[in-house]
């Protein structure tokens, strides 16, 4: 092929130009390349939410422990409430490591 010569597939029609790619997020931007994009995204959320309800579960425990060592009125108002909060927190915890699990493992 010579300079200026337009490149030619096998049938010697020009190839064409797809020309510039969508903006990352437009509605043109789909199919598996969106779809992947659209995975990775949920998946970073749920690992953040996951981490921050294990987070939410160890400082009430840890609240709840310290009052318990120094007790006093504290401990006798919010043991009990402390303690409902923390399974709560722990369900919830749960739930959303399960949903990530179920819908975000890596087939290999």
């Amino acid at each position: 092929m010579t300079t200026g010569e337009i490149p030619r597939g096998r049938d010697e029609r020009p190839i064409r130009d797809p020309g510039p790619r969508a903006p990352f997020g437009s509605r043109k931007a789909i199919g598996l390349g969106a779809a992947a994009r659209y995975m990775t995204r949920m998946e970073t959320l749920f690992s953040y939410l996951v981490g921050i309800a294990m987070a939410a579960v160890l400082a009430v425990l840890l609240v709840g422990v310290a009052s318990m060592f120094r007790g006093g009125e504290f401990n006798r108002k919010y043991a009990n409430k402390l303690m409902r909060l923390r399974v709560l927190l722990q369900a919830l915890a749960l739930l959303l490591f399960a949903i990530f699990m179920l819908f975000f493992r890596h087939q290999s």
